[in-house]
């Protein structure tokens, strides 16, 4: 009963933060609040924040970091999954697309306790872009506000690694590259 409580507590909590126009606290650093329940979000220019600069160990290879001020000046594409999630197992081969298409794709894998099964899950599926190995999810604690219960969802940041567009769901290539081009296409 203290559980359904509380799970309560917390859907009335999130259910807060969807009020307003934005989907953004204003401020520096990038909070993420859901607007209506959207799924997908876009931001203007004017509305876009810095995402933290997020950074873990490499999960292909072990000891070293990985971080997304690795790639100062880029568009990037943020793509939180997991091998025990089945859309994710869809999904993987269309961010691979994408990042065939030259945009660079970082993975953060997530609740995924035996590095070796993920491992094995980006080998099996020749999976080119890199990932962070996040298995307690802290890496995820420095997006605040984000939903780190919705597996696969996908963030896109622009050059200057504001956050441009968020999908809380899976995704394909055609719903990335046009945003990905857009972006990179700006001064």
């Amino acid at each position: 009963m203290k559980r359904v409580f509380l799970a309560a507590v917390a859907l009335l909590a999130l259910a807060g933060c969807s009020s307003g126009k934005d989907a953004v606290v204003q401020g520096s650093s990038f909070s993420f609040v859901s607007p209506g329940g959207k799924v997908d979000i876009t931001y203007d220019l004017a509305q876009r924040q810095t995402a933290p600069v997020l950074a873990g160990e490499d999960l292909m290879n072990e000891g070293k970091q990985l971080s997304l001020a690795d790639y100062p000046g880029k568009v990037v594409v943020l793509n939180l999954w997991g091998q025990w999630c089945g859309p994710c197992r869809t999904e993987v081969p269309e961010m691979e697309a994408v990042a065939k298409q030259g945009v660079q794709v970082v993975g953060i894998d997530v609740r995924d306790p035996a590095r070796e099964v993920a491992q094995d899950f980006v080998r099996d599926r020749k999976l080119t872009y890199p990932s962070i190995y996040d298995p307690d999810g802290r890496v995820l604690l420095k997006l605040s506000g984000y939903p780190r219960n919705i597996i696969p969802s996908t963030i896109v940041l622009d050059k200057q690694h504001r956050v441009a567009a968020v999908f809380l769901r899976p995704v394909l290539a055609q719903d990335l590259l046009p945003v990905t081009q857009r972006l990179a296409a700006e001064a």
